[in-house]
């Protein structure tokens, strides 16, 4: 009676947590729809899916919380971070409808899934609850594993299949067959010569002491910077930085170092 009890009942650590943390996650769910920039939107995501294993360990499921950490926010969100940060989606792009009437359908989906998340928690409030100690009375790896692969293997497989199907389609839309036979690297050399643009390989990026970056462009012997050194893309969206005057203010330090040390040997000279 006592466990019964216990699980319908909640401390006020519990309360203080739940109140806490349940808001911190609904305003970094807000943000992660709202925010103009998509990696200040997963960066919100990423800390929501962190909050969800802190309340999954809070409620005794371990291997869940963990598998919420290692999987989801240190696998996924964080690969999803980095092609957001590496590709380069700007606000503007969020703003084009490619597809037609996709915010509507996302909308209603949206509101689709609001009504079953209430219904879910609507039906799970009128039933008993066991409690954590019948919930892991086996270990909480294994009560996981018995509901997943007896009560709710068919949901599990069903999951499994449309992943699958996500990644086979992505994979498909983003394949492209070429036209034409690709170059090789002597045809290649070979059209560098005949248009005589470029004909031995581009400079490097970054060539300067302080810096060795991809957005950097690489200083001519004059100190000038040669944009040449920078991809295009980099260039097209002029997220290029100069560091020629940097360049030249250590030149000058260096040629004052350089006559300051030259006159202290004379001087020393002078005074033998």
């Amino acid at each position: 009676m006592s466990a019964q009890l216990a699980a319908y009942s909640t401390s006020t650590g519990e309360a203080f947590q739940f109140w806490v943390l349940g808001t911190v996650a609904v305003i970094g769910a807000l943000c992660t729809v709202f925010m103009k920039k998509a990696v200040h939107s997963a960066l919100c995501l990423a800390g929501t899916m962190i909050i969800l294993a802190v309340f999954y360990l809070a409620n005794g499921a371990y291997f869940l919380g963990v598998v919420q950490i290692v999987v989801y926010t240190g696998a996924i969100m964080m690969l999803f971070l980095f092609v957001v940060m590496l590709v380069g989606v700007t606000a503007a792009d969020s703003l084009k409808e490619t597809i037609k009437g996709q915010r509507w359908l996302a909308l209603l989906c949206g509101l689709g899934f609001g009504v079953l998340l209430m219904a879910g928690i609507g039906n799970a409030s009128l039933k008993d609850f066991n409690g954590l100690s019948k919930a892991n009375a086996n270990g909480n790896v294994e009560g996981l594993a018995a509901l997943i692969f007896t009560k709710y293997v068919f949901a599990f497989e069903i999951t499994g299949a449309l992943l699958i199907t996500a990644a086979v389609g992505a994979m498909v839309l983003t394949h492209r067959e070429r036209t034409e036979r690709a170059k090789t690297q002597r045809e290649l050399s070979e059209q560098r010569v005949r248009e005589g643009k470029h004909v031995p390989p581009l400079p490097a990026p970054g060539v300067y002491a302080r810096h060795n970056a991809v957005d950097i462009a690489g200083l001519l012997p004059d100190g000038t910077p040669s944009e040449l050194t920078v991809s295009k893309t980099l260039r097209d969206r002029g997220q290029i930085r100069d560091v020629s005057t940097e360049a030249l203010s250590d030149l000058k330090a260096l040629e004052q170092r350089a006559e300051e040390r030259l006159e202290r040997t004379k001087t020393e000279e002078a005074s033998k």
